[in-house]
């Protein structure tokens, strides 16, 4: 009898083990959140790789935001979310993300003044769900971030419809979610203002082509941009702004050289679809592109540079595989499904130059993560591989160049220094100089 109940209890136990894990396996994940704080306004944008059903309402006394999602876990891109608030927010005190319920997570914003939430819903293509929330005083006009649909609908409870979700007995006035650190440093950002336009571009001479030789065309990324920015640093900086002003001086000094020339393909603070990027380079019939980026993580101490190229075959490292998600779903915040979105390249791609793109893109990536090596620790000795989007051009040998970690406060330091970023773009343009110099399609016109 003792065994037999035993064997019971066996059997009770591996069924409720698969059943919590059956439970964990169809959980949501949060792959990408951004908080964007324009004055008095607060836009948070979140991308969940499937559909969820939410609710969002508010709270008085004090006032709250609440925003609860069924299944969805606490991913390491949910948990930063706090980090992204500026601790001198006019309003906005701190945001709380922890389980509500078994099946519930609760993202809690801790509002110093009345507000008026406004909520927009959206398939972000191949069963994603994007939602946009914009937060700002009852007193402020709320509009959209840039380039979000007109807002779907608005939703508030009042605190007495609400108490059996918010509260649970003998704490009537705080919220269950323990609160998520948002970062304690109050340093002002020493990140460099960047114009939403672009840049006055100067009269510039054609540049005088010797007899036989070829101008070496090579399309500049900044990465992110307008209503994207990007990682945020500790000290406030965002990538988008970091990126576009290395990309500028990268340009600058590929102009100086007698047989090249650069373009932008963002040259302002505005938002560029990853597929639009590589039309871009495309249309300008350029003969190489970078794609300039800044790296981050969720553990300040990560830090040093890196090289990407594509990869048709998978990711070559799991960190590999997830910078390349996390890149690509930015498109989906302007609410574009990049899969879908240009079948004809999809069908390119499946051409055999992509073979030697790739190869060629390998090679320009370890000349150009060799000279980094002697200015910046590297993060990865070895060019590493993932199925970027904004490096699918079938026919331009392409990089991505993680410059350094923004999350790290030494080296997003060193990315707002001027001479860090020379001492960058220099390294970058010898490394392709030197891929150039030794790959004979470059030698003729």
């Amino acid at each position: 009898m003792p065994v037999s109940r035993f064997n019971c209890f066996k059997v009770w136990l591996l069924t409720a083990l698969l059943f919590a894990f059956s439970i964990a396996s169809q959980a949501a994940e949060v792959i990408l959140a951004n908080l964007q704080q324009q004055g008095s306004q607060v836009h948070l944008e979140l991308l969940l790789d499937q559909q969820v059903k939410y609710r969002v309402f508010t709270l008085d006394n004090p006032f709250r935001v609440v925003i609860d999602m069924d299944t969805v876990a606490i991913s390491p891109t949910l948990k930063a979310l706090p980090s992204q608030l500026d601790p001198q927010h006019p309003y906005l005190s701190k945001i709380r993300i922890a389980p509500f319920t078994e099946n519930t997570t609760r993202l809690v914003f801790d509002i110093k003044s009345d507000i008026k939430p406004l909520v927009t819903d959206m398939n972000a293509g191949n069963s994603q769900q994007r939602l946009a929330i914009s937060i700002a005083p009852a007193t402020a006009t709320t509009e959209p971030p840039l380039g979000s649909p007109v807002l779907a609908h608005t939703k508030k409870l009042q605190e007495s419809e609400a108490v059996g979700n918010e509260e649970k007995p003998g704490n009537a006035t705080e919220p269950v979610a323990e609160p998520v650190t948002s970062g304690t440093s109050a340093e002002k950002s020493v990140e460099k203002p960047v114009s939403d336009k672009p840049a006055e571009k100067p009269v510039e001479k054609p540049k005088q082509v010797k007899p036989g030789q070829k101008i070496i065309t090579i399309a500049i990324d900044a990465g992110h941009g307008g209503e994207d920015p990007g990682a945020r640093g500790a000290k406030g900086s965002h990538e988008k702004n970091i990126t576009l002003a290395i990309a500028r001086k990268l340009k600058q000094q590929i102009d100086a050289e007698d047989n090249m020339q650069a373009i932008l393909i963002r040259d302002g603070d505005y938002f560029v679809p990853l597929g639009d990027r590589v039309k871009k380079a495309r249309a300008a019939k350029a003969d190489l592109f970078i794609s300039i980026h800044a790296d981050s993580f969720i553990n300040s101490t990560a830090r040093g540079s890196s090289v990407f190229a594509l990869s048709e075959r998978g990711a070559t490292s799991a960190g590999a595989r997830y910078l390349a998600k996390k890149e690509n779903a930015v498109d989906l915040i302007g609410g574009v499904a990049i899969d879908t979105r240009d079948m004809d390249l999809a069908r390119t791609l499946l051409d055999l130059s992509q073979t030697a793109t790739i190869h060629d893109s390998i090679r320009m990536g370890k000349a150009v993560l060799g000279r980094i090596a002697k200015i910046n620790t590297l993060h990865s000795k070895y060019v590493e591989q993932a199925a970027f989007a904004v490096l699918k051009s079938p026919d331009i040998p392409s990089i991505l160049v993680e410059t350094a970690f923004i999350s790290n406060p030494e080296e997003e330091a060193r990315l707002n220094d001027d001479g860090y970023q020379d001492k960058l773009v220099n390294a970058i343009l010898s490394g392709v100089k030197s891929y150039v110099a030794t790959n004979p399609s470059f030698s003729k016109k």
